[in-house]
């Protein structure tokens, strides 16, 4: 394995941003099986480096896998359990796209055995990592905040109806932080009337913000799912990137940021 499962900036901030689905390297042997719209890897959260280039001024940490989410979702778990009862199951090991297309050739998609070893090389290492990083953070300020950082194309009819709001904050319905920090993000002037909000909508938060957020123990997860409309020019390929709308978003995302470097735990 020539490139790294994940790539790791550490911060002195009480906030660890991940970001699981921006990587586009594919495991050994993917391409020659893949479909020609499976290896142009459309459901990729594109630019987020950009988006959250803040991060280093504030001293935020940031783990970014570098793998495909085609290869493992590192927002399902391990046992690739429903997290939206009712809506079609995107998966662990994904062999269709968020629209239903094929991601792999007839007869090539991955079997069980490969799905766990997979899993074993992938996942597992990403996630240690996380815990790892969010272990220290905690000893260091006696808390830990997750934001789990997300992208998605405004219309995806296979998985919600109508348009996506621009900004989809999740907290697991309330249960994965505090709703005082929840709060002070989402009172920033920033978001103003520059974009539609919603907290726990569509995208209450995947794997990653229900297992790691667990404010009783200190740790506390959020996750923010932005549609895409809110910084490319087009959300088809070859996504071309909108430099100002990216501006905006970026100063936004580190103003969210900054509340919940600043907030500090009641009691």
């Amino acid at each position: 394995m020539t490139i790294p499962i994940f790539s790791f900036a550490a911060g002195n901030a009480p906030v660890l941003v991940t970001i699981p689905h921006a990587g586009t390297a594919l495991a050994p042997g993917m391409v020659s099986r893949m479909t020609e719209l499976g290896v142009t890897l459309p459901d990729t959260d594109w630019y987020m480096e950009k988006l959250y280039s803040s991060c280093v001024d504030l001293d935020i940490g940031m783990i970014r896998a570098n793998y495909s989410r085609y290869v493992v979702d590192l927002n399902r778990g391990a046992d690739d359990a429903t997290l939206y009862p009712g809506r079609p199951k995107t998966g662990l090991v994904p062999d269709l796209t968020f629209d239903g297309t094929a991601i792999y050739n007839e007869g090539h998609a991955p079997d069980e055995e490969e799905i766990a070893e997979r899993r074993r090389l992938y996942w597992q290492p990403y996630h240690d990592a996380v815990q790892e990083e969010l272990d220290r953070l905690k000893k260091r300020w006696g808390w830990a905040i997750l934001w789990d950082g997300h992208s998605i194309k405004t219309e995806v009819p296979r998985l919600f109806e109508g348009m996506l709001p621009d900004l989809n904050f999740g907290t697991n319905d309330g249960v994965s932080c505090a709703g005082t920090l929840i709060k002070s993000v989402m009172d920033v002037p920033e978001l103003g009337n520059s974009y539609s909000t919603i907290l726990n909508g569509r995208f209450k938060g995947g794997y990653t913000t229900r297992h790691y957020g667990q404010p009783q123990n200190g740790i506390h997860a959020i996750q923010l799912e932005k549609a895409q409309c809110v910084y490319l020019a087009s959300e088809d390929a070859p996504w071309p990137i909108d430099e100002a709308k990216t501006k905006k978003i970026r100063e936004t995302i580190g103003a969210l940021l900054r509340q919940a470097v600043l907030w500090r735990p009641e009691g």
